[in-house]
């Protein structure tokens, strides 16, 4: 099994706030988070290799100083200071040196020079070497003396009291060893101080850098925003129908064909040039389609009269008409009535699509629903009408004979595609009114599609039920052209909801 990522693992571990703080995602953030994350490393480096080298310098003297000192001051602790005055040269060593003698592998002597005790011994003429502090060393430390080579290379040994120390053991002039050892403070003192000036100054130019790239990187990603500005205004057209004026264009400064995101700008307006050709033939597609099904519909409505009307005066003769040709007439007026309501349908579709403007005058709405359920328990009186209305009126502007077949078509709907003994629920607020039934719903499949043109509930497309599927999509152009919107929600235990908001 393979093993998630440090992203993955904290995308499941993290809330997805912290998620975009600890894992930025815009361009300008993660550019300037590489480029002080390239700086980190660089300074850490530059730093690292820097301190190595203080330090093994600061060593290497340390050890060229031992070389030097020889066992001079070691060789000095098996001498009687008061009685050998020459003894006072060999002494002179700087303060905190260690030094010590053996003999066999033991440790014979032991001392560590007191730079402020010597300097008053000498301004008191007595001796230094009464003043050297002698030191006791544990077993493990003189088993470390004494594995030291003679003659050999320095090491670095941990005297207890005394710290790290730089030890280096020479050979004595009578058979003994000599080692002498010069303290590693100073050195550590330093190289800490070094890290230090190297944090701050670092830290200084890492913080001065980031500063310097974010407004370089602003300014280098400009274009880009410029880019952005330009599509996030056409996003917000409405571009789904009527007439777009899309003069959205990205800027020429940011349309720079030497530069990639000049070149995407450039890319960004030949599409929008090409979107705009689209839309304008659409939009003349789309008015050449509603011309014609006006014109259409007004030629049509006479030939359709004209034969409703022969069929009704054929029905009236006073001589007797056999049956066969009383149905054919029948059935002549009956699909006649229905061809003028399917081009009454079209005719005000079209108007409604030309955007002509309706009526506008104050409307009671709950008058409508009241004398709309009417209607429809007429029509229906095996289903159970319920209403739920406010105390008061709800009074509106609008287009009253249009909101009538809005409603009447909402509930002609609800009692079709219903069956008998179901309830049927008008809810009306302010501002909204909802048309709810107990039926079997709509289909899963039909409801994206319920307020297109021509779509029927019925998929047999039987004629029996009168339906011709523009209801619906009427319902929903009346709403719109008075600014408010038609839309169905299904029930979960069955049943749909056809929801009216109006401004």
């Amino acid at each position: 099994m393979t093993r998630p990522s440090p992203r993955a693992l904290c995308a499941r571990l993290l809330p997805r706030t912290l998620r975009a703080r600890v894992f930025p995602r815009t361009l300008r953030t993660r550019l300037i988070a590489g480029l002080a994350a390239l700086l980190l490393v660089i300074f850490a480096g530059v730093g690292l290799a820097v301190t190595t080298a203080l330090q093994h310098y600061l060593l290497a003297r340390l050890d060229q100083q031992l070389a030097d000192t020889g066992g001079r001051y070691a060789a000095s602790l098996e001498h009687n200071a008061k009685a050998d005055t020459a003894s006072h040269d060999t002494r002179a060593q700087s303060p905190g040196t260690f030094g010590a003698r053996l003999l066999d592998g033991i440790v014979t002597e032991a001392g560590v020079v007191d730079g402020d005790a010597d300097d008053a011994a000498v301004a008191a003429g007595i001796a230094p070497a009464d003043t050297d502090d002698q030191v006791e060393l544990s077993p493990a430390e003189q088993r470390t003396l004494a594995a030291l080579p003679v003659a050999g290379p320095a090491r670095t040994a941990d005297l207890a009291g005394l710290g790290d120390y730089r030890v280096r053991a020479v050979a004595g002039g009578d058979g003994d060893v000599l080692v002498t050892g010069l303290p590693l403070r100073q050195l550590k003192d330093t190289v800490h101080q070094v890290i230090i000036l190297e944090v701050t100054v670092y830290g200084a130019a890492l913080a001065l850098a980031g500063l310097a790239g974010a407004l370089w990187v602003r300014l280098a990603l400009r274009p880009l925003d410029r880019i952005a500005d330009t599509a996030e205004r056409v996003s917000a057209l409405p571009l789904a129908r009527g007439e777009v004026v899309l003069t959205e264009r990205v800027p020429p400064a940011a349309a720079d064909p030497d530069t990639e995101a000049g070149r995407v700008g450039l890319a960004l307006n030949r599409m929008l040039g090409h979107v705009e050709d689209a839309l304008a033939q659409r939009h003349a597609l789309e008015d050449r389609l509603r011309s014609f099904a006006a014109d259409a519909g007004h030629e049509l409505r006479t030939p359709v009269a004209t034969v409703r009307g022969h069929a009704e005066l054929a029905l009236r003769h006073p001589e007797p008409i056999a049956a066969p040709v009383r149905h054919a007439l029948n059935r002549i007026e009956a699909e006649a009535a229905r061809m003028g309501t399917i081009v009454d349908d079209l005719l005000l579709l079209a108007r409604l699509d030309a955007g002509r403007p309706l009526a506008a005058t104050d409307v009671d709405l709950t008058r409508i629903v009241l004398d709309c359920t009417d209607d429809a328990r007429a029509a229906a009186p095996t289903h159970h009408w319920r209403l739920d209305l406010p105390p008061d009126p709800v009074v509106l502007t609008g287009d009253e004979d249009r909101l009538r077949q809005l409603l009447a078509n909402l509930l002609a709907n609800a009692h079709r595609h219903t069956p008998p003994g179901s309830t049927v629920t008008l809810a009306l607020t302010r501002h909204r009114l909802t048309v709810t039934d107990d039926g079997p719903g709509v289909p899963a499949d039909l409801a994206p599609h319920i307020f297109d043109r021509f779509v029927r509930g019925d998929q047999t497309r039987s004629r029996s039920t009168g339906t011709t599927g523009l209801g619906l999509a009427i319902a929903r152009a009346i709403a719109v052209a008075h600014g408010g919107n038609l839309t169905l929600s299904q029930l979960d235990g069955g049943g749909a909801r056809f929801v009216l908001t109006l401004p």
